[in-house]
């Protein structure tokens, strides 16, 4: 069987071990130390952000900031409908609802139209939504100048699920950074890992010091262990801060990797009309975390015809995220919008992305493709 390859694997720089060895030397083996410090001060320099906190996931993140913005049961928050279940999972935690929003064609991201639309329906309805969850999906920055604006008129929080979009910006300003607050991930599939943890960051010194709090089981300053609220095992270790470290030291790289990667699918599938890729919008810098292809309604080749092909040349791809108000967990939701998320689930596919991809996976997966529309 030939060698497999993968969507988005893991890329370790080489420096990451020696944080490790210094966290191991120093015994700084607990939850907390001088890597998550600094780990968290790495994220702050390079985002822009005001202040960070270093989380177990990006879940634990959105999680956190939800609680933080006191949502509760029968509360509605909005939220993007074409994404991971994780952007919408912490909100059924609180026993909220989620109401989901529709992409727009130009970015794959929230509609500000259609966001609207769900607000002012929800307002006439009694029930004025608590907060906005937005997700950069595949590293393609969406309209945040647009709903922003929409959150700020309606005074409605704003929380930037920007897991997949690290190091994407618009006009130069990050993605997270938006927002009364962001979420990073650092997954083993995201451009950068930890092997597993996220982040909370905020220009809102006072919330990243809650979530800090609440994170490590929201304990009382107090000689004996003491706790006026109920607290989470959200923190980010010291060895996995470590990984961090030396991961922010090859970002730029990774970026430029991914980015290339996508301009070599591009110019090599570039005869082929069937098929279209998410396009950079005005203004907008992506990190390309995932290369995604959309075939046209007329294509004679599938979306599941080009998947199956990768997979029995041993080549893992995946079909675009199956909208949150089509899951059966959520299906009985609010929704709003015109279904195209639900076209871009049916016709599109992730290719393989990594940036420790060579240029012969690079060749061997476009051959197949373009071998299948000859």
């Amino acid at each position: 069987m030939k060698a497999k390859i993968y969507l988005s694997s893991p890329h370790m720089g080489g420096t990451e071990i020696k944080y490790i060895q210094k966290a191991f030397k120093e015994n700084w083996i607990a939850p907390l130390g001088p890597n998550v410090d600094n780990f968290e001060k790495d994220i702050c320099s390079y985002s822009g952000a005001g202040y960070a906190a270093a989380l177990s996931s990006g879940t634990a993140a959105l999680h956190l900031a939800l609680i933080m913005l006191g949502i509760k049961s029968s509360d509605e928050v909005l939220c993007t409908t074409f994404t991971f279940s994780a952007s919408a999972n912490p909100i059924a935690y609180q026993g909220a609802i989620p109401v989901f929003v529709e992409s727009e064609k130009d970015t794959w991201n929230m509609s500000p139209d259609f966001l609207e639309e769900a607000i002012k329906d929800r307002i006439s309805k009694g029930k004025k939504p608590k907060a906005i969850i937005l997700v950069h999906l595949y590293g393609q920055p969406a309209k945040i100048t647009e709903i922003a604006a929409i959150a700020t008129n309606y005074e409605i929080p704003l929380i930037e699920d920007a897991a997949e979009s690290l190091g994407s910006t618009y006009k130069g300003k990050m993605t997270g950074t938006f927002g009364l607050m962001g979420v990073y991930s650092f997954n083993g599939n995201k451009i950068i890992t930890t092997s597993g943890g996220g982040a909370l960051v905020s220009e809102n010194k006072e919330l990243i010091d809650k979530a800090r709090f609440l994170a490590t089981q929201a304990r009382d300053a107090a000689p004996h262990y003491q706790h006026s609220q109920i607290g989470y095992n959200y923190r980010m270790s010291n060895i996995v801060a470590g990984i961090g470290r030396g991961q922010m030291e090859v970002l730029p790289e990774r970026i430029k990797q991914r980015r290339a990667n996508f301009e070599f699918y591009k110019t090599f599938l570039k005869e082929i009309k069937e098929i279209t890729f998410l396009p950079e919008f005005k203004e907008t810098f992506a990190n390309r975390w995932l290369t995604c292809i959309l075939l046209d309604k007329n294509s004679k080749v599938s979306r599941e015809d080009i998947r199956l092909a990768l997979e029995k040349d041993n080549i893992e791809s995946r079909p675009l995220w199956k909208p949150m108000h089509l899951q059966p967990v959520f299906e009985s939701y609010p929704y709003y919008g015109d279904k195209l998320s639900e076209v871009l689930f049916e016709r599109g596919l992730c290719i393989p992305s990594g940036s420790n991809l060579s240029q012969e996976d690079l060749n061997r997966v476009a051959t197949i493709i373009k071998n299948l529309f000859k």
